[in-house]
């Protein structure tokens, strides 16, 4: 499956460092899967895109520690 990613609205995780140096961002705009990237690497750098409910029990277990 192939996902247009151009215009989406991307927001830096919560979990990412505050100075900037580790960032990873995210789109809400898809529905039914979540596009992340390297906020570093925004432009050039490679889109992981995982199903919304992979990435729902990924971010509760990080959220669990």
């Amino acid at each position: 499956m192939r996902a247009d990613l151009n215009g989406l609205s991307w927001r830096t995780s919560s979990y990412s460092n505050s100075d900037g140096a580790n960032c990873v961002e995210v789109a809400d705009d898809l529905p039914g899967i979540v596009p992340v990237r390297d906020s570093k690497q925004a432009d050039t750098g490679p889109v992981l895109v995982f199903p919304a409910a992979a990435w729902s029990s990924f971010i509760g277990a990080v959220k669990k520690g």
